[in-house]
């Protein structure tokens, strides 16, 4: 009797075994039979204000882009230093979860970059999402804390390791091994982003040679002779070559001959390389920032990997109105692209806020101070986007057209132009209800969300938020959004 429960038992685990693995694997299938039909670009834009955060951009052909959520950032970091840069754009096999893994560090703050290397986060920013437009909060992810004197955690990517179902997620850490100090690349595996596996040494180019950009792409088919090609900023852009994630790589070439290196022999000196196939051929992008000369990121093109003199310059590429800097580019399928676009891929139109009493006169930013000018040159100083609410539904603030991600907010009941933060303060501080115009019904008034007693007004044309009690804050709390 027992014998023969213990082989039915057996037999149902062996179907249990069979159907899952039949199902995974068909999902994986699925997903990879979708045709992907655009294009997701995930940057930061540099040591500004909010250029520290997560911007996305979108393209239909793979070199003209157009920024997302009218250029401001989309995801805001409020852990760890609150600011992220190198961004990561990870999707599982199935197509069913992705994660964003990006480095912990905001120049913009005033930290130096040697207290950033030497002094700085051990661990990756990461969000996750089942959808890739509702992300969770931020958190910490300290992958680099078993690095003895490690100094940091820089420039995180992740691919999925067939060979063992789970995540290599590698990246650069400033560290001293051997009587060395400098910037090498490690790894580590993980299944969830939550946890990770102990730091292990991956990349050492020896003698003094740092290291710190590498981003890895996968060729199923094998053009070029391997699965995996790797492009690192090692001095020079070195392209190498691999059957397996964690495998022995081939140094294939550099840029050289091309007049573009990393610094070892000057010409152009780029970093950040970012990799992207082309939907539905055999042909590939490598996308290099020109930090040195501040043009920002230029793609090179390839139909076969396994040389770099492959490689051609590109001139017909355009990035939109956002500086480009070291990030990732996710290919998307018809699915995917659709919410993307429905989420931030709209264009709010572009406004100026105009005086009732002084209709000469438009709301303006100055050094970040917020008045009330005629003649305002450049005019961009005067425009604005009118967005949903910060704090809620059913109220309004007003983005800078000119600082994507600045808005209009109240500070002590003055008025500055100041980026979003992520705090609930600063939400609340930048929200408005829009009502008929307290001095004339077809023009419009904006209360205060917080504050709700008081509302936009200027007074000697600075613009304040105030109580109104009389027939003259009435007339100076009253505009009208005009295009």
């Amino acid at each position: 009797m027992s014998r023969a429960l213990t082989r039915f038992g057996a037999l149902v685990a062996a179907v249990a075994l069979l159907f899952t693995s039949w199902s995974v694997t068909t999902a994986e299938r699925a997903s990879a039979a979708e045709p992907f039909t655009g294009y997701l670009m995930a940057h930061f834009t540099g040591e500004h204000a909010n250029g520290e955060q997560l911007y996305l951009a979108h393209s239909r052909d793979g070199l003209r882009w157009t920024d997302l959520n009218n250029g401001a950032p989309v995801l805001l970091s409020t852990v760890g230093t609150r600011g992220v840069r190198d961004p990561a754009l990870v999707r599982s096999p199935a197509g069913d979860r992705y994660w964003i893994i990006a480095t912990d560090l905001r120049i913009a703050s005033g930290t130096s970059w040697s207290d950033a290397a030497n002094n700085g986060s051990k661990s990756l920013v990461v969000w996750e999402s089942t959808d890739l437009v509702n992300w969770s909060a931020p958190r910490l992810l300290n992958v680099a804390g078993g690095i003895p004197g490690a100094g940091n955690a820089w420039a995180p990517e992740a691919i999925h390791d067939p060979t063992s179902g789970d995540y290599v997620v590698y990246w650069a850490t400033n560290a001293t091994v051997d009587g060395v100090k400098k910037h090498r690349i490690y790894y580590a595996r993980t299944r969830d982003f939550r946890t990770v596996g102990p730091p292990v040494l991956y990349i050492d180019r020896g003698a003094g040679q740092g290291i710190i950009d590498t981003q890895i792409v996968e060729s199923p088919g094998g053009v070029g002779g391997y699965r995996y090609f790797r492009a690192s900023a090692d001095g020079h852009i070195t392209v190498e070559g691999s059957n397996s994630v964690l495998g022995s790589w081939t140094t294939i070439g550099n840029l050289s001959h091309m007049g573009i290196s990393n610094g070892a022999t000057g010409g152009n000196v780029v970093e950040g390389p970012m990799w992207m196939k082309f939907n539905g051929r055999s042909e590939w992008a490598l996308w290099l920032d020109q930090y040195a000369t501040g043009r920002g990121y230029m793609p090179i093109t390839s139909a076969n990997l396994g040389s770099t003199r492959n490689f051609a310059t590109r001139t017909d590429y355009s990035l939109g109105g956002t500086r480009k800097r070291h990030g990732s580019i996710l290919n998307l399928t018809a699915a995917e692209e659709g919410r993307v676009l429905a989420r931030w891929g709209a264009t709010t139109p572009v406004n100026r806020i105009q005086s009732y009493t002084h209709q000469d006169r438009y709301v303006r930013h100055s050094n970040f101070d917020v008045r009330i000018d005629p003649n305002v040159s450049p005019v961009q100083d005067s425009q604005f986007r009118v967005v949903p609410g910060l704090a809620g539904s059913g109220t309004v603030s007003f983005q800078s057209v000119n600082h994507p991600g600045h808005y209009l907010r109240h500070y002590g009941f003055d008025f500055v132009l100041a980026a979003d933060d992520g705090t609930a303060t600063f939400r609340g501080d930048a929200t408005f209800r829009q009502v008929a115009g307290l001095a004339s019904a077809s023009w419009a008034s904006f209360q205060s969300y917080n504050h709700p007693d008081r509302y936009i007004r200027h007074y000697s044309y600075q613009l304040r938020l105030d109580p109104i009690t009389d027939a003259v804050g009435r007339a100076d709390a009253t505009f009208r959004v005009t295009s």
